[in-house]
């Protein structure tokens, strides 16, 4: 337990970042601090209790003989520097294996204990989280390091290239394409978008008002990270794989080249180029330049609008909506007020239609149908829904 202030903390690393920096790059590279080169570190920069502050606030911790930094320090650092490794497609799968088993057991217990799958839907929504971060990591590493290999930096032969290039391929842009590929079954967006159909229907009919709360906001965050994903799937497909492949094409070409210059002799050249007597100028030179001005004689105008409007996400804002029934109470056409009111934002679909449908199962609120009157016909944009005139008064009125 540490007992210092938190404001405390974040001054000593702010005062000796230079000193926590070092370590944290020995580590990497060490992936353990010698106990010789800790005490080297902290004498180095001669400040005054270092050493014993580091253990007090619980920066380091000793490993044997030696030393590391805890996870959470390490891991600010890496992500403050941007240094943090690729994981291996094996390390990111793990994701789909535990979203699946918490899946599982929510679908199986979810008219059981309620809180028991409260901590479920949390405990989903974190392995959701870790998943999106991995493979944010994972796009910004991949990027950083293939763009590296094409600079060149290092000055690497053309046969090391194509060596690295393989190997992020294989191991790394490949099994991550897989994983994040939607029209594959196992991947893990795929399983992301089953999920997403079993907590919307969850989010729109479940009785208890708390655990329907905790489905729609899991339902939000599951769209956005299928939006994420398909954005890291096409920096994978359009970006990343191209870029190696250029890298491959052109190593493999100058390789060949260089290989050939070193031993011209060791076998037989093809002819290069052929005799043969031409005129530099063709006989129907003249009538085809005329042909290709002719061309453009007569030109249309022609306009390109590249500004494509973003149509923003409806969310279904509960609370208002909830909210304007109140207002309106006696309400004698459901349906039709839902209509109304939807209308006013724009057209009208099943998803709005549907979402509206669930301030029905509020208890502040009584319903009552007349079976004798005439149905309600609503239309939204792909469907016609014919429905009973219910009306809506307060509870107890």
């Amino acid at each position: 337990m540490i007992n210092e202030e938190p404001i405390s903390i974040f001054n000593f690393i702010s005062r000796h970042f230079d000193v926590i920096n070092e370590l944290y790059t020995v580590q990497k590279e060490e992936r353990i601090i010698q106990k010789e080169i800790f005490e080297k570190i902290c004498s180095k920069y001669n400040a005054e209790g270092i050493r014993k502050t580091l253990f007090r606030y619980k920066i380091v911790k000793p490993v044997q003989e030696d030393f590391e930094l805890r996870d959470v320090y390490y891991n600010v650092i890496e992500y403050i520097l941007v240094e943090f490794r690729p994981m291996l497609p094996d390390e990111i799968e793990k994701y789909g294996q535990s979203i699946s088993d918490l899946f599982m057991k929510i679908k199986e217990g979810v008219y059981g204990d309620k809180l028991i799958l409260s901590e479920r839907i949390i405990a989903l929504s974190e392995e959701v989280k870790k998943f999106t971060e991995a493979v944010e990591k994972n796009k910004i590493r991949l990027l950083a390091e293939t763009r590296e290999l094409k600079a060149n930096v290092k000055r690497i032969d053309y046969s090391e290239k194509i060596q690295k290039a393989s190997h992020w391929t294989g191991y790394y842009i490949l099994p991550m394409n897989r994983i994040l590929d939607v029209n594959y079954s196992e991947s893990i967006t795929n399983k992301l978008f089953n999920v997403s159909e079993f907590v919307n229907q969850k989010r729109l009919n479940f009785e208890d008002e708390g655990l329907r709360s905790m489905f729609e906001r899991l339902h939000k965050q599951l769209i956005h990270t299928i939006d994420d994903t398909r954005a890291n799937h096409k920096t994978f497909i359009n970006e990343l794989l191209p870029f190696i492949e250029r890298i491959k094409t052109e190593s493999l070409i100058l390789t060949g080249w260089i290989n050939f210059l070193k031993k011209p002799y060791k076998t037989p050249t093809p002819k290069l180029f052929k005799n043969e007597r031409n005129n530099p100028i063709s006989d129907k030179m003249f009538l085809n330049t005329k042909e290709y001005f002719e061309m453009f004689q007569t030109t249309e105008d022609v306009y390109i609008d590249e500004d494509i409007d973003q149509i923003p996400r409806w969310m279904f804002n509960k609370t208002l909506y909830k909210t304007k029934l109140q207002v309106s109470l006696p309400v004698n056409d459901f349906f039709k007020w839902c209509n109304t009111e939807i209308k006013h934002e724009g057209e009208l679909t099943n998803e709005k239609l549907l979402s509206l449908m669930t301030l029905l199962f509020d208890e502040s609120i009584q319903i009552s149908a007349d079976e004798k009157s005439d149905k309600t016909i609503i239309n939204t944009v792909n469907s016609k829904f014919i429905v009973p005139k219910l009306k809506v008064t307060k509870n107890g009125i």
